[in-house]
């Protein structure tokens, strides 16, 4: 009898430890499925989507930077493009005057260079 006795005790020690590694994985599910901690995994799987996404990008942007650049360039032209027709014509006009008075002011006068071309073509003649 003493053989069938000792199994039974430790049949019974096995499922009291299988029960209470039950109870504990249970508990854990149950902790898991809580709203908060179900709230909290989620935010933490989301940041992590937005920091791979970031790190893909600045990696993107490393290695393509004049393309993205110049769609970004174009981008902004096409949300602004009411304002640059209504305005561009205007400042077209200004940058012209402004050119042309930085021309006027760089270009010698026509009397100077009259006079400056006799000269030279006395001097040419009296070399000679």
């Amino acid at each position: 009898m003493r053989p069938s006795r000792a199994r039974l005790v430790n049949a019974a020690r096995r499922a009291m430890i299988e029960r209470a590694e039950l109870g504990r994985k249970l508990g854990v599910a149950g902790e898991a499925l809580k709203p908060k901690s179900l709230y909290k995994r989620g935010r933490y799987n989301v940041g992590a989507a937005v920091d791979d996404t970031a790190h893909a990008v600045q990696k993107q942007f490393r290695n393509n930077r004049l393309p993205i650049a110049l769609a970004a360039a174009a981008g902004l032209a096409w949300l602004f493009r009411d304002p640059i027709r209504e305005h561009a014509p205007r400042v077209g006009r200004k940058l012209r005057d402004l050119a042309e008075a930085g021309l006027e002011k760089i270009r010698p006068h026509d009397q100077d260079v009259g006079e400056d071309s006799e000269i030279t073509e006395d001097q040419d003649e009296t070399a000679q």
